[in-house]
């Protein structure tokens, strides 16, 4: 979007949230709800959440800010400009997104995403493909939740042609309400796993949640499911008794959107989609069959809304992985190099078991040695114990070389493991950096993964200070 465009005019705001504004009028070029990340111009939303945004209006307006959404009983300060007050600033973030989406033209299209895994990874392919067809909108990062949702509709300019929007879940009934304000054309659902088991008693109530997705379509909106999830049929069911079409995709010749001739390796992927008697060659830089299984996804999709097939998924040949989501990076060590893949960013027993398979593909050509550095999976309740320990057939089978596992349910997999392969232990990842470092050599490849709150993130932060591309540190 161009800086200077005004995202919203005052007249716009003021519609949508239903007040007229406290000060002298102005449009906005952005929305923020954090005043780290705030722009000059934006609107700064003071939502409460782990703080009350409201102890930071001022220094939103000290950082620029053309306005600010508050509560009704925010007390101005000197140095405050435009105040739109509202009984809760959420449900005025909520009220402008529903806005933004009602303004989109009728030739628009617009995606959501959602499933147990690869949420984010399809998210941005879509963003890659479709932003070669058109002015692209799509989340950030990983808003998904309550906020994120409408906050990623109110940053929305009104002539975006395409949408792609990222829908996450931890409890029932929290897709619904994100869906209903997204209404996308075309809804995902990646994959159906054993995630957030500690909320739900069975993956089959994982599998009604996440199909509420599908309520936000209209009839005949593409239900897009995985084929060979063991919850596809009932997923099915739940698109086909709203109205809508269910489209499969997969490997299996008798998926509606099929993976043909699919060959992996170190540098990426090769495969065929086949479509409606329509092949399109594709090429993936990120290797994994994980990965080809989004892409997969992301056709049905594109597929779906009406758009460029072929011109879409060319992107693909060039979309590299994020960071915490599969980034790679070379570590200098004394006698050579290292590679290092980040997957620290989120972990369950699907990608885990994918992000495993995936280091195992690394030929020993390259790397000779295969490390895994593996922190606790959270949220899987009573189950945790079990799932961990059940890791041990992954690495088997990646012929993993060194583990390195810290947290308390990673110590079951630890203590599963035979001796060779243990490369050392700790309770929190912090302990876990400096015996890390010490064992690593040139020609080794290590993954780090793990779910966000056991913070291996700070491993692979450590790891590429200390061997950086100056080279090891003294």
């Amino acid at each position: 979007m161009n800086a200077m465009k005004a995202l919203w005019s005052f007249s716009e705001l003021s519609s949508a949230l239903g007040v007229a504004c406290d000060g002298d009028c102005v449009g906005i070029t952005g929305v923020s709800i954090d005043t780290r990340t705030l722009q000059a111009g934006d609107l700064f939303v003071a939502l409460k959440d782990q703080r009350d945004g409201h102890e930071f209006v001022s220094a939103a307006f000290k950082a620029g800010a053309a306005a600010a959404l508050v509560s009704r009983d925010y007390v101005r300060q000197a140095g405050d400009g435009v105040l739109y007050r509202v009984a809760d600033p959420l449900d005025g973030l909520v009220a402008l997104g529903q806005a933004a989406r009602k303004r989109l033209s009728l030739d628009a299209r617009v995606i959501g995403v959602t499933g147990s895994a690869g949420k984010t990874g399809t998210k941005e392919m879509l963003r890659a493909c479709l932003s070669r067809l058109g002015a692209t909108h799509a989340s950030e990062k990983s808003y998904n939740n309550h906020w994120g949702v409408p906050l990623t509709l109110a940053r929305m300019p009104a002539d975006t042609r395409f949408a792609v929007f990222e829908i996450g879940m931890n409890h029932a009934d929290e897709i619904r309400p994100l869906t209903k304000m997204v209404r996308p054309h075309a809804a995902i659902v990646t994959t159906v796993e054993a995630v957030h088991l500690e909320h739900f008693p069975s993956v089959a109530a994982i599998a009604d949640a996440k199909g509420e997705i599908f309520e936000g379509l209209p009839p005949g909106g593409a239900a897009i499911i995985k084929y060979d999830n063991p919850f596809a049929g009932r997923l099915r069911g739940i698109a086909e008794a709203l109205g809508a079409k269910p489209v499969t995709f997969g490997f299996d010749g008798n998926a509606d959107v099929c993976g043909l001739d699919f060959r992996t390796s170190d540098d990426g992927s090769d495969m065929t989609v086949s479509i409606a008697g329509q092949r399109v060659p594709v090429h993936l830089a990120m290797p994994g069959q994980h990965i080809a299984e989004n892409a997969l996804a992301a056709a049905a999709a594109i597929a779906a809304i009406g758009a460029d097939l072929p011109t879409a998924l060319a992107a693909l040949a060039a979309l590299a992985p994020p960071s915490g989501r599969g980034a790679r990076s070379a570590l200098y060590l004394e006698g050579g190099e290292a590679l290092l893949i980040d997957e620290s960013y989120n972990a369950n027993p699907a990608s885990m078991k994918a992000a495993l398979a995936t280091l195992g593909a690394v030929p020993r050509q390259k790397y000779m040695r295969r490390i895994a550095v593996l922190g606790d999976m959270l949220e899987l309740g009573c189950e945790a114990p079990g799932l961990h320990v059940g890791l041990k057939s992954a690495v088997d089978a990646a012929d993993i070389d060194l583990v390195f596992a810290c947290g308390p349910h990673m110590k079951g997999l630890y203590d599963a493991l035979p001796g060779a392969k243990k490369g050392g232990y700790s309770l929190s990842s912090a302990q876990l950096e400096n015996v890390l470092a010490d064992r690593l050599r040139a020609g080794d490849v290590v993954m780090v993964k793990a779910s966000n709150g056991t913070r291996l993130g700070a491993v692979v932060a450590a790891l590429k200070s200390r061997f950086g591309k100056d080279g090891p540190a003294a």
